[in-house]
Protein backbone atom coordinates (compact mmCIF):
# COMPACT_ATOMS: atom_id res chain seq x y z
CA UNK A 1 0.00 0.00 0.00
CA UNK A 2 2.84 2.61 0.09
CA UNK A 3 5.01 4.12 2.34
CA UNK A 4 4.20 4.26 5.82
CA UNK A 5 5.48 7.88 7.24
CA UNK A 6 2.49 9.01 9.36
CA UNK A 7 -0.02 6.97 11.68
CA UNK A 8 -2.58 8.87 13.41
CA UNK A 9 -4.57 7.39 16.13
CA UNK A 10 -7.84 9.37 17.35
CA UNK A 11 -8.47 9.01 20.97
CA UNK A 12 -5.66 8.92 23.58
CA UNK A 13 -7.29 5.47 25.30
CA UNK A 14 -6.15 2.78 26.84
CA UNK A 15 -6.52 1.21 23.10
CA UNK A 16 -4.22 3.62 21.84
CA UNK A 17 -1.25 3.91 24.00
CA UNK A 18 -0.89 -0.05 23.36
CA UNK A 19 -1.37 0.82 19.89
CA UNK A 20 1.50 3.38 19.94
CA UNK A 21 3.20 1.15 22.02
CA UNK A 22 3.04 -1.77 19.79
CA UNK A 23 3.88 0.81 16.98
CA UNK A 24 7.39 0.96 18.55
CA UNK A 25 7.83 -2.00 19.77
CA UNK A 26 7.69 -3.63 15.92
CA UNK A 27 9.97 -0.89 14.94
CA UNK A 28 8.53 2.01 13.50
CA UNK A 29 10.32 5.11 14.04
CA UNK A 30 8.39 7.72 12.05
CA UNK A 31 5.55 10.08 13.04
CA UNK A 32 2.67 8.95 15.49
CA UNK A 33 0.17 12.04 15.89
CA UNK A 34 -2.04 10.86 19.23
CA UNK A 35 -5.29 13.18 19.32
CA UNK A 36 -7.21 13.00 22.79
CA UNK A 37 -10.19 15.05 23.72
CA UNK A 38 -8.89 15.12 27.44
CA UNK A 39 -6.05 17.22 28.30
CA UNK A 40 -5.16 14.38 30.64
CA UNK A 41 -2.21 12.09 29.73
CA UNK A 42 -3.24 8.22 29.05
CA UNK A 43 -5.27 6.89 32.00
CA UNK A 44 -6.50 3.62 33.13
CA UNK A 45 -10.52 3.65 33.20
CA UNK A 46 -11.24 0.37 35.68
CA UNK A 47 -10.24 2.57 39.28
CA UNK A 48 -12.59 5.64 38.26
CA UNK A 49 -15.28 3.67 40.19
CA UNK A 50 -13.32 1.50 42.34
CA UNK A 51 -10.09 2.89 44.00
CA UNK A 52 -10.21 6.41 42.44
CA UNK A 53 -13.77 6.84 43.38
CA UNK A 54 -13.08 5.65 47.45
CA UNK A 55 -9.87 7.61 47.47
CA UNK A 56 -7.49 4.50 48.47
CA UNK A 57 -5.70 5.60 44.77
CA UNK A 58 -4.79 9.47 43.53
CA UNK A 59 -4.51 10.38 40.63
CA UNK A 60 -1.44 9.78 39.49
CA UNK A 61 -1.55 6.51 40.08
CA UNK A 62 -4.32 5.62 37.77
CA UNK A 63 -1.95 7.01 34.77
CA UNK A 64 -1.11 3.94 32.38
CA UNK A 65 2.18 5.33 32.06
CA UNK A 66 4.90 7.35 33.79
CA UNK A 67 6.00 10.39 31.89
CA UNK A 68 9.44 9.33 30.99
CA UNK A 69 7.83 6.46 29.20
CA UNK A 70 5.41 8.67 27.24
CA UNK A 71 7.93 10.69 26.40
CA UNK A 72 9.87 7.66 25.39
CA UNK A 73 7.58 7.20 22.99
CA UNK A 74 8.27 10.46 20.98
CA UNK A 75 4.51 10.98 19.94
CA UNK A 76 3.49 14.05 18.27
CA UNK A 77 0.34 15.33 20.82
CA UNK A 78 -2.73 16.82 20.37
CA UNK A 79 -4.43 16.81 24.07
CA UNK A 80 -7.62 18.60 24.71
CA UNK A 81 -8.47 18.79 20.79
CA UNK A 82 -11.22 16.39 19.66
CA UNK A 83 -11.34 15.05 16.02
CA UNK A 84 -14.46 16.72 14.37
CA UNK A 85 -14.13 15.17 10.70
CA UNK A 86 -12.32 12.56 8.41
CA UNK A 87 -12.15 13.00 5.12
CA UNK A 88 -10.83 9.21 4.17
CA UNK A 89 -10.09 10.06 0.59
CA UNK A 90 -7.76 13.17 1.51
CA UNK A 91 -5.96 10.90 4.46
CA UNK A 92 -7.30 14.06 6.81
CA UNK A 93 -8.51 14.52 10.21
CA UNK A 94 -9.93 17.68 10.93
CA UNK A 95 -9.42 18.87 14.83
CA UNK A 96 -11.41 21.31 16.67
CA UNK A 97 -9.15 23.83 16.64
CA UNK A 98 -9.65 23.84 13.05
CA UNK A 99 -6.25 22.26 12.27
CA UNK A 100 -5.75 19.22 10.36
CA UNK A 101 -3.76 16.29 10.81
CA UNK A 102 -2.53 13.67 8.13
CA UNK A 103 -1.94 10.34 7.83
CA UNK A 104 -1.02 7.35 5.67
CA UNK A 105 -2.73 5.08 8.33
CA UNK A 106 -5.09 5.85 10.86
CA UNK A 107 -6.34 4.05 13.68
CA UNK A 108 -9.57 5.09 15.38
CA UNK A 109 -10.11 4.31 19.64
CA UNK A 110 -12.40 7.09 20.42
CA UNK A 111 -14.47 4.24 22.80
CA UNK A 112 -17.48 5.36 23.74
CA UNK A 113 -20.00 8.35 25.70
CA UNK A 114 -22.03 7.52 28.79
CA UNK A 115 -25.93 7.66 27.76
CA UNK A 116 -27.32 10.79 29.55
CA UNK A 117 -30.80 11.47 31.14
CA UNK A 118 -32.70 14.90 31.17
CA UNK A 119 -31.76 17.61 33.39
CA UNK A 120 -33.41 21.36 33.89
CA UNK A 121 -30.91 24.11 32.98
CA UNK A 122 -29.01 24.97 35.80
CA UNK A 123 -29.60 21.91 37.74
CA UNK A 124 -26.14 20.17 39.25
CA UNK A 125 -26.03 17.19 41.26
CA UNK A 126 -26.71 14.59 38.60
CA UNK A 127 -23.39 12.90 37.18
CA UNK A 128 -22.43 10.62 34.45
CA UNK A 129 -19.70 8.47 35.13
CA UNK A 130 -16.81 8.09 32.19
CA UNK A 131 -13.55 10.43 32.48
CA UNK A 132 -11.29 11.21 35.23
CA UNK A 133 -13.05 14.88 36.13
CA UNK A 134 -16.06 12.82 36.42
CA UNK A 135 -15.13 10.54 38.63
CA UNK A 136 -13.05 13.21 40.61
CA UNK A 137 -16.70 14.87 41.16
CA UNK A 138 -18.55 12.35 41.81
CA UNK A 139 -15.70 11.14 44.82
CA UNK A 140 -15.50 15.15 46.28
CA UNK A 141 -20.00 15.14 46.08
CA UNK A 142 -19.52 12.25 48.41
CA UNK A 143 -17.46 13.41 50.80
CA UNK A 144 -20.50 15.57 51.17
CA UNK A 145 -22.09 13.08 52.11
CA UNK A 146 -25.71 13.18 50.22
CA UNK A 147 -28.17 10.82 50.03
CA UNK A 148 -27.29 8.99 46.75
CA UNK A 149 -29.81 7.94 43.57
CA UNK A 150 -28.03 5.65 41.43
CA UNK A 151 -29.80 5.32 38.09
CA UNK A 152 -29.14 2.25 36.58
CA UNK A 153 -28.43 -1.11 37.78
CA UNK A 154 -24.91 -2.16 35.39
CA UNK A 155 -21.50 -2.30 36.72
CA UNK A 156 -20.73 1.13 37.06
CA UNK A 157 -23.87 2.08 38.79
CA UNK A 158 -23.15 -0.77 41.45
CA UNK A 159 -19.66 -0.14 41.95
CA UNK A 160 -20.26 3.60 42.97
CA UNK A 161 -23.77 2.19 44.87
CA UNK A 162 -21.22 0.46 46.91
CA UNK A 163 -19.30 3.04 47.72
CA UNK A 164 -21.64 5.10 48.39
CA UNK A 165 -22.67 2.32 51.26
CA UNK A 166 -19.36 1.62 52.37
CA UNK A 167 -19.35 5.28 53.39
CA UNK A 168 -22.63 4.93 55.47
CA UNK A 169 -24.24 6.93 52.72
CA UNK A 170 -28.41 6.33 52.08
CA UNK A 171 -28.25 4.81 48.21
CA UNK A 172 -31.31 4.17 46.01
CA UNK A 173 -30.71 2.10 42.69
CA UNK A 174 -33.18 2.84 40.02
CA UNK A 175 -32.84 0.02 37.56
CA UNK A 176 -35.56 -0.71 34.64
CA UNK A 177 -35.27 -4.10 34.02
CA UNK A 178 -37.03 -6.59 36.51
CA UNK A 179 -33.56 -7.46 37.93
CA UNK A 180 -30.35 -5.37 38.50
CA UNK A 181 -27.39 -6.75 35.00
CA UNK A 182 -30.89 -9.67 33.76
CA UNK A 183 -30.25 -8.41 30.03
CA UNK A 184 -27.24 -9.89 29.99
CA UNK A 185 -26.65 -12.45 32.45
CA UNK A 186 -29.61 -13.90 32.75
CA UNK A 187 -32.83 -13.74 35.40
CA UNK A 188 -31.39 -16.12 38.03
CA UNK A 189 -28.06 -14.02 37.92
CA UNK A 190 -29.66 -10.78 37.85
CA UNK A 191 -31.44 -11.93 41.33
CA UNK A 192 -28.42 -13.20 42.90
CA UNK A 193 -26.87 -9.43 42.03
CA UNK A 194 -29.59 -7.86 43.03
CA UNK A 195 -29.60 -9.79 46.83
CA UNK A 196 -26.14 -8.62 46.86
CA UNK A 197 -27.35 -5.12 47.37
CA UNK A 198 -30.04 -5.67 49.38
CA UNK A 199 -27.76 -7.51 51.67
CA UNK A 200 -25.66 -4.53 51.87
CA UNK A 201 -28.35 -1.47 52.74
CA UNK A 202 -29.18 -0.55 49.33
CA UNK A 203 -33.45 0.43 48.92
CA UNK A 204 -33.63 -1.59 44.86
CA UNK A 205 -36.57 -0.36 43.10
CA UNK A 206 -36.33 -2.23 40.25
CA UNK A 207 -38.99 -2.19 36.50
CA UNK A 208 -38.86 1.50 37.06
CA UNK A 209 -37.77 4.34 35.33
CA UNK A 210 -36.88 8.33 36.04
CA UNK A 211 -39.48 10.35 35.03
CA UNK A 212 -37.46 13.54 36.10
CA UNK A 213 -34.97 15.59 38.33
CA UNK A 214 -35.99 18.33 40.04
CA UNK A 215 -34.46 21.12 43.00
CA UNK A 216 -33.86 24.57 43.58
CA UNK A 217 -30.50 25.02 41.51
CA UNK A 218 -29.48 21.72 43.32
CA UNK A 219 -30.59 18.19 43.15
CA UNK A 220 -33.41 17.66 45.38
CA UNK A 221 -35.78 14.87 44.19
CA UNK A 222 -36.12 12.43 41.95
CA UNK A 223 -39.18 11.38 40.33
CA UNK A 224 -39.67 7.94 39.29
CA UNK A 225 -42.37 6.82 36.88
CA UNK A 226 -44.69 5.11 39.02
CA UNK A 227 -45.83 8.03 40.86
CA UNK A 228 -42.86 7.89 43.89
CA UNK A 229 -40.53 10.42 44.57
CA UNK A 230 -37.13 9.65 46.04
CA UNK A 231 -35.30 12.59 48.00
CA UNK A 232 -31.39 12.91 46.90
CA UNK A 233 -28.70 15.53 46.63
CA UNK A 234 -26.68 13.54 44.14
CA UNK A 235 -27.45 11.44 41.29
CA UNK A 236 -24.96 9.20 39.17
CA UNK A 237 -26.31 8.09 35.84
CA UNK A 238 -25.29 4.72 34.64
CA UNK A 239 -27.36 3.69 31.83
CA UNK A 240 -24.72 2.69 29.60
CA UNK A 241 -22.98 3.92 26.50
CA UNK A 242 -22.98 4.28 22.71
CA UNK A 243 -19.64 4.18 20.32
CA UNK A 244 -17.82 7.61 19.97
CA UNK A 245 -18.48 8.21 16.09
CA UNK A 246 -20.65 11.39 15.91
CA UNK A 247 -17.30 12.43 14.14
CA UNK A 248 -17.49 10.23 11.60
CA UNK A 249 -21.08 11.08 10.43
CA UNK A 250 -19.83 12.79 7.24
CA UNK A 251 -16.95 10.37 6.08
CA UNK A 252 -18.51 7.55 4.55
CA UNK A 253 -16.97 5.29 6.98
CA UNK A 254 -19.56 2.46 7.64
CA UNK A 255 -20.91 2.81 10.93
CA UNK A 256 -23.11 0.62 13.01
CA UNK A 257 -23.01 0.60 16.84
CA UNK A 258 -19.85 1.53 16.29
CA UNK A 259 -16.94 1.83 13.35
CA UNK A 260 -17.65 -1.72 11.26
CA UNK A 261 -14.63 -3.39 10.66
CA UNK A 262 -13.56 -6.96 9.41
CA UNK A 263 -12.31 -9.82 11.37
CA UNK A 264 -8.70 -7.90 11.46
CA UNK A 265 -9.79 -4.34 12.48
CA UNK A 266 -9.78 -2.86 9.19
CA UNK A 267 -12.35 -0.22 9.02
CA UNK A 268 -14.79 0.12 5.49
CA UNK A 269 -11.90 2.79 3.83
CA UNK A 270 -8.46 1.86 3.14
CA UNK A 271 -5.69 2.89 5.58
CA UNK A 272 -8.60 3.05 8.56
CA UNK A 273 -8.76 0.78 11.30
CA UNK A 274 -10.45 0.26 14.47
CA UNK A 275 -9.51 -1.44 17.89
CA UNK A 276 -11.17 -0.98 21.55
CA UNK A 277 -14.75 0.03 22.57
CA UNK A 278 -15.55 2.02 19.37
CA UNK A 279 -14.50 -0.98 16.58
CA UNK A 280 -17.56 -3.59 15.71
CA UNK A 281 -15.89 -6.61 14.37
CA UNK A 282 -16.71 -9.45 12.79
CA UNK A 283 -15.17 -12.41 15.25
CA UNK A 284 -14.80 -15.59 13.38
CA UNK A 285 -15.83 -17.81 16.87
CA UNK A 286 -19.50 -16.23 16.21
CA UNK A 287 -19.36 -15.37 12.94
CA UNK A 288 -21.44 -12.29 13.61
CA UNK A 289 -20.81 -8.56 13.80
CA UNK A 290 -19.65 -7.68 17.56
CA UNK A 291 -18.65 -4.83 19.78
CA UNK A 292 -17.00 -5.43 23.28
CA UNK A 293 -16.37 -2.63 25.98
CA UNK A 294 -14.09 -4.16 28.40
CA UNK A 295 -10.06 -3.35 29.41
CA UNK A 296 -8.99 -6.46 28.15
CA UNK A 297 -10.34 -6.23 24.76
CA UNK A 298 -9.29 -2.69 24.26
CA UNK A 299 -5.27 -4.07 25.22
CA UNK A 300 -5.66 -6.65 23.00
CA UNK A 301 -7.55 -5.39 19.81
CA UNK A 302 -5.28 -2.14 19.69
CA UNK A 303 -2.52 -4.63 19.07
CA UNK A 304 -3.65 -6.84 16.75
CA UNK A 305 -5.03 -3.20 14.69
CA UNK A 306 -1.28 -2.45 14.33
CA UNK A 307 -0.19 -5.96 13.46
CA UNK A 308 -3.06 -5.57 10.40
CA UNK A 309 -1.69 -2.13 9.94
CA UNK A 310 1.83 -2.93 9.27
CA UNK A 311 1.25 -5.80 7.40
CA UNK A 312 -0.87 -3.26 4.52
CA UNK A 313 1.69 -1.20 4.54
CA UNK A 314 4.54 -4.03 3.87
CA UNK A 315 6.31 -2.63 7.05
CA UNK A 316 9.52 -4.91 7.88
CA UNK A 317 8.20 -5.10 11.63
CA UNK A 318 4.65 -6.84 10.31
CA UNK A 319 4.07 -10.26 11.25
CA UNK A 320 1.78 -13.09 10.03
CA UNK A 321 -1.51 -11.92 10.51
CA UNK A 322 -4.39 -14.03 12.23
CA UNK A 323 -8.29 -12.55 12.22
CA UNK A 324 -9.23 -11.12 16.14
CA UNK A 325 -10.94 -13.12 17.80
CA UNK A 326 -10.64 -12.85 21.68
CA UNK A 327 -12.76 -14.70 24.46
CA UNK A 328 -14.54 -11.18 26.02
CA UNK A 329 -13.74 -10.60 29.28
CA UNK A 330 -15.10 -8.43 31.94
CA UNK A 331 -14.87 -8.06 36.31
CA UNK A 332 -16.59 -5.90 38.62
CA UNK A 333 -15.79 -5.07 42.42
CA UNK A 334 -18.92 -4.29 44.35
CA UNK A 335 -19.24 -4.96 48.07
CA UNK A 336 -15.98 -6.90 48.39
CA UNK A 337 -17.12 -9.28 46.05
CA UNK A 338 -15.41 -9.86 43.09
CA UNK A 339 -18.03 -10.22 39.73
CA UNK A 340 -16.19 -11.98 36.57
CA UNK A 341 -17.47 -12.59 32.82
CA UNK A 342 -15.74 -14.48 30.21
CA UNK A 343 -16.93 -15.04 26.90
CA UNK A 344 -20.96 -14.37 25.65
CA UNK A 345 -23.99 -14.61 28.14
CA UNK A 346 -26.70 -12.23 26.51
CA UNK A 347 -29.17 -14.26 24.35
CA UNK A 348 -27.83 -18.03 25.54
CA UNK A 349 -30.22 -20.97 25.07
CA UNK A 350 -29.96 -22.09 28.70
CA UNK A 351 -28.38 -20.93 31.96
CA UNK A 352 -26.99 -23.47 34.50
CA UNK A 353 -26.50 -21.73 37.96
CA UNK A 354 -23.87 -23.62 40.17
CA UNK A 355 -23.74 -21.88 44.16
CA UNK A 356 -21.69 -23.05 46.84
CA UNK A 357 -23.24 -21.78 49.94
CA UNK A 358 -20.49 -22.97 52.00
CA UNK A 359 -17.91 -21.39 49.72
CA UNK A 360 -20.06 -17.99 49.22
CA UNK A 361 -19.50 -18.58 45.29
CA UNK A 362 -21.50 -18.62 42.58
CA UNK A 363 -20.93 -19.75 38.91
CA UNK A 364 -23.22 -19.48 35.62
CA UNK A 365 -22.67 -21.61 32.30
CA UNK A 366 -24.50 -19.87 29.35
CA UNK A 367 -25.15 -22.72 26.71
CA UNK A 368 -25.52 -21.53 23.00
CA UNK A 369 -26.45 -24.42 20.81
CA UNK A 370 -24.25 -27.66 22.09
CA UNK A 371 -21.06 -25.76 23.31
CA UNK A 372 -20.74 -23.70 26.25
CA UNK A 373 -20.63 -19.30 25.42
CA UNK A 374 -19.46 -18.19 28.55
CA UNK A 375 -19.17 -18.20 32.14
CA UNK A 376 -20.05 -15.70 35.36
CA UNK A 377 -19.41 -16.16 38.62
CA UNK A 378 -18.92 -14.73 41.80
CA UNK A 379 -16.06 -15.00 44.21
CA UNK A 380 -14.75 -17.64 42.20
CA UNK A 381 -11.69 -17.10 40.16
CA UNK A 382 -10.37 -19.73 40.68
CA UNK A 383 -13.40 -22.18 39.41
CA UNK A 384 -13.86 -19.97 36.80
CA UNK A 385 -10.17 -19.85 35.01
CA UNK A 386 -10.59 -23.39 33.81
CA UNK A 387 -14.32 -22.99 32.28
CA UNK A 388 -12.72 -19.41 30.65
CA UNK A 389 -10.17 -21.71 29.05
CA UNK A 390 -13.13 -23.88 27.84
CA UNK A 391 -15.02 -21.13 25.89
CA UNK A 392 -11.87 -20.43 24.31
CA UNK A 393 -11.91 -23.94 23.35
CA UNK A 394 -15.80 -24.33 21.96
CA UNK A 395 -16.18 -26.99 24.46
CA UNK A 396 -19.23 -29.08 24.78
CA UNK A 397 -22.46 -28.15 26.71
CA UNK A 398 -22.28 -31.56 28.62
CA UNK A 399 -18.28 -30.96 29.46
CA UNK A 400 -18.58 -27.75 30.81
CA UNK A 401 -21.53 -29.05 32.82
CA UNK A 402 -19.36 -31.62 34.73
CA UNK A 403 -16.16 -29.66 35.31
CA UNK A 404 -18.62 -26.77 37.14
CA UNK A 405 -19.81 -30.06 38.93
CA UNK A 406 -16.22 -30.61 40.09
Amino acid sequence: MGSLRRVAIIGSSLAGIHAAEALRKAGYDSTITMVGEEQHLPYDRPPLSKQLLSGSWDTPRIQLRPHDVIEGLSLDWRRGQPAIALDPDAREVELQDASIVEYDALLVTTGTKPRSLPVPLGLTGVHTLRTLDDALAIRAALDAMPRVVVVGGGFIGAEVGAEARRRGLGVTMVEALPRPLSRGLGDHMGEICGELHVAHGVDLRCGVTVRGFAGEGRLERVALDDGTVVEADLAVVGVGSEPATKWLETSGLEIDNGVVCDAFCRASAPGVYAAGDVARWHHPMTDELGRVEHWTNAREQAVAAVATLLADHDHPGARMLTAYAPVPYVWSDQYGSRIQVAGWTGGSDEVSVHRDAELGTTVALYRFGDRLGGVAGINATRRLLPLRRMVADRAGWDEALAAAAV
